[in-house]
């Protein structure tokens, strides 16, 4: 009896909690859910959307005519489809090593406390703030043929069909670096430091304790970088609109570029959503192959 009598308060307690934490949910659910019914209808609804008109041939003013894989047929036999993604690839490629090289020194160099540091810090992440059109208006005076970079080669580099991409390039880097920079940061400042001072004391070297200790431990920062600048790569088109607009001859003319000329230009907003699917669908490819490449290495 004495046992029953004491277990009944604290059913009675268990049950007054349970009760509470039913309540504190459901007001929970309840602040969240007009934020996740935005999203479905901002969000999620137009990507839906999108990918079902790429099995219509639809223009503005018109009934949308299901066409089946039509536009798709008509994007494999379309040249210029080729061309966008060839330079969207040689973009990514040239640009994916460097952003991720460079936030990863930046970040190992503004790891350790010394004077200034924190100045340091808010400088390197001065350009992610720092709107991308202006910053694209006066690169486009640094790599003209009267601006400073371009009186190195004589010429302009957005005017060449070989440099124009590389220039590209040095901008999205220079915007981007410091946001890769504070996720590398963050990540190292979690990183035991005795593993370091061990290494240290075997007589390893800087480049000896970064490889085999600091980088192994950096996997996972390094694979969600990955796949965010690659993801911000393959998307790229104020910066390429603002400098470029594609040219010199379409040597910097994107994915995005086509994507933007055949829905907002030509109105074909079928082929459009058919070219916003083959992005995707890209997207999503080149994270699985970094997820077998970099999350899961050993």
């Amino acid at each position: 009896m004495t046992v029953t009598a004491e277990a009944r308060p604290r059913r009675v307690t268990a049950r007054r909690r349970s009760a509470g934490a039913r309540y504190e949910a459901r007001w929970g659910l309840a602040f969240v859910l007009p934020c996740f019914l935005l999203f479905l209808a901002f969000r999620f609804g137009p990507a839906v959307v999108g990918t079902l008109l790429g099995f219509f041939e639809y223009t503005v003013g018109d009934s949308p005519t299901f066409v089946g894989l039509d536009n798709f047929q008509r994007m494999l036999h379309d040249p210029l489809f080729w061309q966008a993604l060839k330079v969207t690839v040689i973009y990514t490629v040239l640009y994916l090593p460097l952003s991720v090289g460079v936030s990863v020194g930046l970040a190992l160099l503004v790891r350790r406390s010394f004077r200034g540091v924190r100045l340091f810090r808010s400088i390197f992440f001065l350009p992610v703030i720092t709107s991308l059109v202006l910053a694209a208006t006066i690169f486009t005076w640094l790599f003209s043929s009267s601006g400073p970079l371009g009186e190195l080669i004589g010429d302009s580099w957005l005017a060449s069909p070989v440099l124009v991409i590389p220039a590209l390039v040095i901008v999205s880097v220079w915007s981007r670096f410091g946001y890769g920079m504070l996720i590398v940061l963050a990540r190292l400042q979690d990183l035991p430091r005795e593993l370091e001072e061990a290494a240290l004391s075997d007589g390893a070297g800087p480049w000896q304790r970064f490889r085999y200790v600091v980088l192994p431990q950096l996997r996972s920062a390094i694979f969600f970088l990955a796949v965010i600048e690659t993801t911000n790569s393959f998307q790229v088109f104020d910066l390429v609109y603002v400098m470029t607009s594609g040219g010199p001859g379409r040597s910097s003319y994107t994915l995005v570029m086509d994507l933007y000329d055949q829905g907002f230009k030509y109105f074909d907003l079928g082929y459009a959503s058919a070219l916003g699917v083959a992005l995707f669908v890209l997207t999503l490819f080149v994270a699985l192959i970094q997820r077998l490449l970099i999350g899961r290495a050993k």
